[in-house]
């Protein structure tokens, strides 16, 4: 297991350093929606398999019109993407409502959380990058909430005694999330010291902790979802990690901060 996982990041971090670093931005968001598409894929898998093709082809139609125009730097569509991500599967249920004895409103639900949760997260990505230095607060956000992870699964391991949240993972302990946490503001604390990103202060500390934070609420949030439908891993695309979602979880709840935190701070 923990060879597969160190073989899976020794792989994949070398690339996400050339595609976020250096590559052509067309191919950051190829990646992204690559991303995207997959965690929908594994969403619907997991949470509603029973979902109309029509309305699931409609989300991935949506989808990759959201980052095309995202990428052209075109915000104005974002509201108008997320009200048809919600219109669609209504009208569509609207239209093939077969009896009062039908309940579709799960899953309308089910299909509307999908991308609201995996798409919204990752196209703000795309956003953050058009910032100044936008691809090198992607790396510190990356680095944070991937340390806070590792910190997390470690401490846990070597000192966890205190169940975090049992009922939603039972092998989270508070003492893997003081551990996260750490993690997180000693790589925040080492970009302050090695990089010209930032100035150390209040305000990065209270990012950090906020990332952290979240990054840790999403990935017991995601526990949740996996748990309330049995199933251990999203997929199995990442050897070691198991899905996308599985990886990115956390990241999901952490990326919406990152970019708030920047349209407030950087002129």
């Amino acid at each position: 297991m923990h060879f597969k996982r160190c073989l899976t990041a020794a792989i994949a971090v070398p690339v996400l350093i050339y595609i976020i670093g250096v590559a052509p931005r067309w191919l950051f968001h190829i990646l992204l929606l690559f991303a995207a598409v997959q965690g929908l894929i594994e969403f619907y898998r997991f949470t509603s398999p029973e979902l109309p093709r029509i309305v699931r082809w409609s989300v991935f139609v949506l989808t990759f019109g959201l980052f095309f125009f995202i990428s052209r730097g075109e915000l104005f569509v974002i509201p108008v993407i997320a009200f048809l991500w919600a219109v669609i599967p209504m009208a569509y249920f609207m239209v093939t409502y077969p009896s009062s004895d039908n309940h579709p409103t799960e899953v309308i639900g089910k299909a509307v959380l999908a991308p609201l949760y995996v798409v919204l997260p990752l196209s703000l990505l795309m956003t953050i990058d058009t910032f100044p230095r936008g691809n090198i607060w992607i790396f510190f956000l990356l680095s944070v909430v991937f340390a806070g992870d590792t910190g997390a699964f470690y401490f846990g391991r070597v000192l966890g005694k205190h169940r975090l949240h049992p009922k939603v993972s039972p092998g989270k302990t508070w003492e893997g999330a003081a551990g996260g946490l750490l993690a997180s503001l000693l790589v925040a604390l080492l970009w302050g010291q090695f990089s010209t990103l930032y100035s150390l202060g209040l305000r990065i500390l209270a990012l950090t902790i906020l990332l952290s934070a979240t990054s840790q609420i999403g990935d017991l949030t995601e526990s949740m979802l996996k748990r309330s439908h049995s199933v251990k891993d999203s997929g199995g695309i990442l050897p070691g990690h198991g899905g996308i979602l599985d990886r990115i979880d956390g990241l999901l709840f952490s990326i919406p901060v990152q970019y708030l935190f920047l349209t407030w701070s950087v002129p």
